[in-house]
């Protein structure tokens, strides 16, 4: 298709026909990808957000005209944005967006097309967002091949129609993207051009084919030489990414001096109203740059990927091997996982279980497979982060669904390394979601539960996140809340005890099942964990 000129429809029509550019051309930008990591997902991150900027502005609700259509593609540009390029390829439509609105408001509403001027104030416009939401601007980068694309279609908007304007600018482009090897260093190392900067230009040529036809022919971009990337630092571990709302610009610097304490490649791009806020880092400590943000507003889509440092294990290391990960707490807990063959990580007493910790402890087992573990001491981002960034250096990893200890136990009864990982795994869960588990308690306050009214000292029997059990000790919790969870069956009950739980409760609770619950059989063992003092789990 070509059009003569850029209206809402043609406007939509250039948004898939990007799509359909990037999808060629992901492969070819991926392999240029070496900075700000060489994660070899920059093509890959700008498709995915071009396709969720063409998806947004598909919708029944959007109106066609060209103010419309590229608020739509610069809201969900944003709010689908993957990576440090897909944050900077939100901006750009954001900066086509403002100027359209900015155009039509100066004629009173009517504007139909985006002019060759339109056009060029965009691309301007679209540089002075970059740079607020990344900081400071690296020469060689996107930002580069953007300015020179930007003070071409300035030069040519005067005297020229769009199709003139947007051809100087892409040829601008093309000269600038060639120019970014000699620019940067890692870069001129690796014999590439810029990943982002390849991109943009593959928009740029497709806005030209929209509009006349004819699609601008470019050499394919290769790196000059296999294996030329080195890097001299090892990079952050993950690429953190999340929606932002309810915060004023304040905030935002905030979040942006906490977020550059912590790692790399910070962009915070607004979505132009204010409403929303796109932010991106690079860390190590990925539950951290999610934390950062947490009193300074309302989080949604939050993202952790492991990124790809090309530090793959030597076939050597690739063992065979099949080791159990378990995350406990307590000495008990340790020796007794650690009696029946895991290896066993145990929480800080200050802080929870991090990414980069549960990589290391996956590092360590020395085993090509892993079975995790978490017994409800890893939040969901950091098991998966943990376990991608382990899977990146080539261990198989399988995380167990296990929401606390005496489900872990139940799972690590039935493992056996002579079945096919898959099969093992299955079987793991299996069992942990047979288990049926609570926990005990101890009230601090006088409160209105579920089970009644609880005092300081009362035991609570919980499950399920509800308190369904109210006694007047640990021992009575306890004895209250096994009778639920045997109401469905079960042969056996575990019992772990805390740090400070006297033997008695375990003997009370023994001698309880056994005169209540004929043919079941109870093994207490003390944990020494903190928090709950007691956690009950039945098979």
């Amino acid at each position: 298709m070509s059009a003569a000129v850029l209206d809402g429809t043609t406007l939509r029509v250039w948004a898939h026909a990007a799509v359909d550019g990037l999808s060629a051309h992901a492969d070819e930008i991926n392999r240029l990808n070496v900075f700000p990591v060489a994660d070899a997902d920059t093509g890959t991150n700008m498709l995915f957000t071009m396709r969720s900027a063409a998806t947004a502005a598909d919708q029944p609700g959007v109106a066609a005209d060209v103010v419309a259509v590229s608020s739509a593609l610069s809201e969900g540009a944003l709010h689908g944005a993957r990576g440090n390029s897909g944050v900077i390829l939100s901006q750009i439509l954001r900066g086509l967006a403002e100027v359209t609105a900015d155009a039509a408001d100066q004629r009173s509403g009517d504007l139909t097309v985006i002019d060759a001027a339109t056009f060029g104030a965009a691309l301007r416009h679209a540089v002075g967002l970059i740079a607020a939401s990344v900081g400071d601007v690296v020469p060689g980068t996107i930002v580069s091949v953007l300015q020179a694309a930007a003070g071409a279609a300035e030069e040519h908007a005067e005297a020229a129609d769009l199709v003139t304007t947007l051809r100087a600018a892409s040829d601008a482009a093309s000269v600038a993207l060639d120019h970014t090897r000699d620019q940067l260093d890692v870069l001129t190392e690796a014999g590439v051009v810029d990943a982002g900067g390849r991109g943009l230009l593959v928009l740029l040529d497709a806005l030209t084919e929209v509009l006349t036809g004819d699609a601008p022919h470019r050499r394919r971009y290769e790196p000059a030489s296999v294996g030329a990337i080195t890097a001299d630092a090892t990079p952050p571990q993950f690429e953190v990414m999340y929606l932002l709302a309810g915060c004023d610009h304040a905030a935002v610097e905030t979040l942006r001096a906490r977020l550059e304490r912590l790692g790399d490649s910070v962009a915070i791009a607004s979505s132009g109203s204010g409403e929303h806020y796109s932010v991106h880092v690079h860390a190590d400590d990925a539950g951290g740059a999610v934390e950062a943000a947490l009193d300074l507003g309302a989080l949604s889509r939050v993202q952790i990927t492991a990124l790809s440092t090309g530090l793959r294990p030597q076939p050597d290391r690739a063992a065979r091997d099949r080791a159990v990960l378990a995350v406990v707490d307590g000495g008990g807990a340790h020796e007794l996982f650690a009696g029946e063959g895991a290896t066993v990580v145990v929480p800080d007493a200050d802080s929870p279980v991090r990414a980069q910790h549960l990589l290391r402890a996956l590092v360590d087992t020395g085993a090509g497979q892993v079975m995790v573990l978490p017994n409800g001491y890893v939040a969901a981002e950091e098991l998966v982060a943990g376990c991608t960034a382990a899977i990146d250096r080539g261990i198989d990893v399988v995380p167990v669904p296990t929401g606390s200890m005496v489900q872990g136990l139940a799972a690590l009864a039935v493992h056996d390394p002579a079945r096919a990982a898959v099969d093992d795994g299955y079987t793991m869960a299996r069992a942990a979601a047979s288990a049926r588990h609570g926990s005990v308690r101890v009230a601090t306050e006088e409160a209105l539960t579920w089970a009644g009214t609880c005092r300081p000292g009362d035991g609570l029997g919980i499950a399920g996140d509800e308190v369904l059990i109210v006694g007047a000790d640990v021992a009575t919790a306890g004895a209250g809340l096994i009778d639920l969870l045997l109401l469905s069956g079960g042969e056996l009950v575990t019992v772990l005890t805390g740090a400070d739980v006297d033997a008695g409760v375990g003997e009370a609770l023994r001698d309880h099942v056994h005169r209540e619950h004929l043919g079941t059989e109870l093994v207490t063992y003390h944990t020494g964990h903190r928090g709950d003092v007691l956690l009950i789990g039945v098979e």
